[in-house]
């Protein structure tokens, strides 16, 4: 694959987020802190400038965008996020969470980010040490078919024998519980149809837990994805406190569908499902901080972040290698460029977000008692594609500063500012005020490995 001409990685964009929220040193009588977290809180006194002001002072950074973008697209630091992520997921493979991958990942970005020239710091983390074990299934009535699982994170495994038991398919919760009487003893199929991840997602997450309630001893879940190459996802999943606790893999949209014809023809299905998951005891981890200290506000801090972990089943490029290199890429450049922020600009590697944002939790629980220094918090997570937009959530006075500042990424064509953001490891932040980005690009087509 090549990547010259190939249209730009995030990461110019998420730099060029950082050092503007910042505020760096470009211009030598720039005073005014130009972060969106102070705007608003400015506006609430009646002391912030009028949004032509605003527009004036940020369209004053067109040079240094200028200088961003070119280093980034068509300089010296050309494709560099994509030979970083290419020579990171090359060298480590996959990184689940408690695994020995995950480890020899942090210190090699811990390394990496040093070697850099960055201020670099772990901070310690106890994380879920969930291992999926060999697994299988078989569809053996009313033919022989083998079936494509991944089990989910968390599961339990089945009894080594395995688990034989017909088959109930259904396509929601709320067939499920009006069915109810026929899942007893039975493994459940959810042939849920997709509707979006954040949406559709439930089902992976809840579905063995609500499965439990009605009797099944099982539950297959049609992969969270609008699209498929007879390929199954995995995930995590939750189970809820008081309910039995029954083995949960993904299989795919394909089986889910034949199942699901079988089903309404009236024909009985019998699955036998092995499963050897295990959760062993939370294991040592850590969140991989870098930084850039500002040189006039060193406390206040605008953050940038991805994730380290991943599944065990890929490389972990798209979820989250991508998000993690131009975490790392975005004060690479800065540095690259001499450029001086304001404010301190902090990367955040998160560990075991696949688990439920466990690294980022504990990271805001730290810091959260000084939440008025943070200005900006940004994630990207969702791959390596074409930035397309910014989903912004922050006050009015901040989203017009945020609307100002997109103009600059005409250049990339990125130029679109979505209402609310979300975003797993940032949304503690989100809850508490602090402004928040998150970016989406094109080309998404599906979630999780």
């Amino acid at each position: 694959m090549t990547w010259e001409g190939r249209l730009p990685f995030p990461g110019s964009l998420f730099m060029f987020l950082c050092m503007l929220s910042s505020l760096c040193d470009s211009h030598p009588h720039s005073a005014w802190p130009l972060s969106s977290r102070a705007v608003a809180g400015a506006a609430s006194n009646d002391t912030a400038r009028k949004v032509a002001d605003i527009a004036a002072e940020v369209a004053g950074y067109a040079d240094v965008a200028k200088q961003i973008i070119d280093l980034a697209v068509f300089g010296a630091a050309q494709n560099r996020s994509y030979r970083r992520l290419a020579d990171f997921t090359d060298t480590i493979g996959n990184r689940v969470s408690g695994s020995h991958n995950l480890e020899m990942a942090i210190k090699y970005m811990y390394n990496a980010m040093t070697q850099d020239g960055l201020d670099v710091h772990l901070e310690p983390v106890k994380i879920p040490h969930w291992v999926r074990g060999e697994e299988s299934a078989e569809m053996i009535v009313p033919r022989v078919k083998n079936l494509a699982i991944l089990g989910l994170g968390s599961s339990v495994g089945t009894p080594p024998e395995g688990i034989k038991a017909e088959v109930l398919v259904v396509q929601s919760f709320v067939e499920l519980k009006q069915r109810a009487s026929d899942a007893i003893g039975k493994i459940v199929v959810f042939n849920q149809p997709f509707v979006s991840y954040s949406e559709t997602v439930a089902y992976r997450a809840y579905g063995a837990s609500e499965a439990a309630k009605v009797g099944a001893v099982a539950t297959l879940i049609r992969s969270v994805t609008p699209f498929s190459i007879n390929s199954p996802h995995t995930g995590w999943q939750d189970y809820q406190d008081g309910v039995r606790r029954i083995p949960t893999a993904c299989i795919t949209v394909e089986d889910a569908e034949l199942m699901w014809r079988l089903g309404q023809r009236g024909q009985k299905i019998v699955v036998r499902l092995t499963m050897g998951a295990k959760t062993l005891p939370d294991a040592d981890s850590f969140n991989t901080v870098a930084e850039i200290t500002g040189w006039q506000h060193p406390e206040q801090v605008v953050l940038l972040s991805g994730h380290l972990d991943s599944w065990d089943v890929g490389q972990g490029a798209m979820d989250d290698g991508g998000g993690a290199m131009i975490s790392w890429e975005a004060l690479s450049l800065i540095k690259n460029l001499g450029l001086r922020p304001r404010r301190t600009l902090r990367t955040v590697l998160w560990t075991a977000e696949e688990q439920g944002g466990v690294g980022a939790q504990q990271y805001y629980n730290l810091h959260k008692v000084n939440l008025s220094n943070f200005d900006l918090v940004m994630e990207s997570d969702l791959g390596t594609f074409t930035p397309q937009a910014l989903q912004f959530t922050g006050s009015d006075v901040a989203r017009q500063v945020m609307e100002e500042v997109v103009k600059l990424l005409a250049p990339i064509n990125t130029t679109k500012l979505e209402t609310h953001g979300e975003g797993t490891d940032i949304s503690p932040w989100m809850q508490a005020g602090v402004p928040a980005i998150y970016v989406t690009e094109s080309g998404i087509q599906s979630a999780e490995t």
